[in-house]
């Protein structure tokens, strides 16, 4: 849903609410602007009514032709407020560049896209999607046939420039989105060359929740004679939104502190921001085994299920987002209830556009912040020049966050009673429980347990991101591994192509039983898992199988070898997603 598509009921309610006439609805209607019909007809199409404040002052200046810089918080209808008067400007079937489209990251240039595609549905208008990590050719198809609307990330579009598939001569409109964003990510050579490569005379309108000064240099470089609007300021907080602080301690690994956190505040739904990917795959990867429905956001993820979990977590079908600011930046997700933050970012202006993430269009939100020392000249920062006004709240005691885990572990386990048959085995757990070694099976049992849901839940969603990650990961490993062999075979001739050994070597699935498929660890107890039926969890409980597979395997008789010098690279590829069962087992 984009920024602020509402249902015709929700605009009506809201015109008579407190606030009309606020950041999120104005008195004026769309029907008021100088748009053609066929415009007008997809925007109420939309459900759009009234405009958003933002949208009331920049429409006309923009359809004037004006450049403009436009500053407004995240969430107050942005998107609509460029789209409108570049789609209505823009002469149909032309089939040639006329409006580009810059936004920083593939996700929102996607959702802008999108946005366009509905508003301009009755008009006869062409949208080309220039982003990375899809196939080039079906874009390069798109140019050649003539596209009037190019929408993009800037590596992209730089890209098609130099392979000559696109020209910007024609594009008399250049939108920047997110302007400050973008810069931000070392964009700023990459737009300048795009800007210089549209058409002399053309329109800049630039888009921007903040002001960095890498934006006022490309304001004063590229935009004659230009509108400021500004609807926000730094100390701008969002009046909806509740800033909550808890602080970490040293002797309390933070991971487990977001894990109570979660049990204690239960959010409807969250995004939960990290500073670094491989924080980002630990913390996801740590709730998943916790039973929380969570997935993650992580540029090494292909396009495809990148665009599976946006639209999974868009559609309310997965409750918690693990992602990082490159991930996660642009992306409109409607009544998020929770903004959290795994560590504060270093920048004071990050803060405020994660916080921007929730409480869009009038609704309430609430930001949760775990914060330690570290992250003590961010928070001084978001209170003195931001003005946040933080709730500090202490995280549970020891008792209390095992009461809270044990109160969602029951939950999900009578959840999911009705689907299993489950009164067979009351004998069994009553003896279990009698073992010296019971709690010990007891706890095996619901690890596999909630695996099993893990592995069901996917299953149904069709969306598995952990799963993808750690695949590429180890993928990555073996072909860093496959370099050093081959590296010492050039090395005084010792090794030899795999396939060139006299026999000796062979794939790595059929070493004699020696070699596993990476997916087939006997490691864990989710190794029975991805052998067996996930409806069969019963066949699961019932057999020894998982806790002897948690064991390593007694070591195989090898050939005596030289020793090699490890690569510490693989490890670290894979590291973040090995096995966190020693957090799991200590409180």
């Amino acid at each position: 849903m984009s920024e602020n598509e509402t249902s015709q009921d929700d605009i009506e309610s809201t015109e008579s609410s407190e606030n009309s006439g606020s950041d999120y609805i104005s008195d004026r209607k769309f029907s008021d602007f100088p748009i053609s019909q066929e415009m007008l007809k997809g925007i109420l199409e939309k459900g759009y009514v009234h405009a958003t404040p933002v949208q009331a002052a920049t429409i006309d200046s923009a359809l004037a032709g004006k450049d403009l810089l436009v500053r407004a918080k995240t969430g107050t209808g942005k998107t609509a407020a460029f789209s409108i008067p570049a789609l209505e400007a823009t002469p149909a079937g032309v089939r040639e560049a006329r409006v580009l489209m810059l936004a920083p990251t593939r996700e929102l240039a996607q959702q802008i896209a999108a946005e366009c595609e509905e508003l301009a549905k009755y008009k006869d208008l062409r949208i080309a999607v220039l982003v990375g990590g899809l196939a080039i050719g079906p874009q390069e198809d798109a140019l050649k046939d003539g596209a009037e609307i190019l929408i993009g990330t800037p590596g992209r579009v730089m890209d098609h420039c130099k392979r000559g598939n696109a020209d910007l001569s024609t594009c008399a409109i250049a939108i920047l989105d997110e302007a400050d964003e973008m810069l931000s990510m070392g964009f700023y050579k990459d737009v300048t060359a795009i800007l210089d490569r549209t058409a002399k005379e053309r329109q800049v309108l630039l888009f921007s929740a903040t002001i960095s000064d890498d934006t006022e240099r490309l304001v004063s470089s590229y935009l004659k004679d230009h509108e400021n609007i500004r609807l926000s300021t730094d100390a701008d907080n969002v009046e909806l939104i509740e800033h909550v602080l808890y602080e970490t301690s040293p002797k309390f690994h933070k991971i487990r502190s977001l894990l109570f956190l979660l049990d204690l505040e239960n959010p409807t739904s969250a995004i939960i921001f990290c500073n670094t990917r491989e924080d980002t795959a630990t913390v996801a990867t740590f709730l998943d085994r916790q039973g929380l429905d969570v997935q993650l956001l992580s540029g090494e993820l292909s396009q495809g299920r990148r665009s599976q979990v946006m639209a999974k977590i868009k559609s309310g079908e997965v409750k918690f987002l693990v992602a990082t600011d490159v991930a996660a930046r642009g992306i409109d997700i409607s009544n998020l209830s929770h903004v959290i933050n795994y560590s504060l970012p270093q920048d004071a202006s990050v803060y405020l556009h994660r916080s921007g993430r929730t409480g869009r269009i009038g609704n309430e939100g609430t930001v949760i912040n775990l914060v330690g020392g570290a992250d003590m000249g961010t928070r001084k920062t978001l209170v003195n020049v931001h003005e946040i006004d933080f709730v500090i709240k202490e995280l549970p005691g020891p008792e209390e966050c095992i009461a809270l885990r044990v109160e969602r572990q029951s939950a999900q386990i009578k959840e999911a009673m009705g689907t299993l048959v489950f009164e067979t085995y009351m004998p069994t757990v009553r003896a279990l429980k009698a073992r010296p070694d019971g709690d010990m099976l007891l706890a095996a049992c619901m690890r596999a347990f909630f695996q099993w849901q893990r592995e069901r839940r996917a299953a149904a969603g069709g969306v598995d991101s952990l799963t993808e990650l750690r695949n590429k990961r180890h993928e990555k490993a073996d072909r860093e591994a496959e370099k050093r062999r081959g590296g010492r075979s050039r090395d005084g001739g010792r090794g030899r192509d795999r396939d060139d050994r006299g026999g000796r070597g062979r794939d790595r699935d059929d070493r004699g039983g020696r070699g596993r498929d990476r997916d087939d660890r006997p490691k864990r107890i989710s190794k029975s898992l991805s052998k067996i039926d996930i409806a069969d969890l019963d066949a699961l409980l019932s057999s020894g199988g998982p806790a002897k597979a948690s064991a390593p395997d007694k070591p195989k008789s090898k050939r005596k070898r030289k020793p090699k010098k490890k690569s510490a690279a693989p490890a670290a590829a894979k590291g973040a997603l090995d096995d966190l069962d020693a957090l799991l087992s200590s409180d």
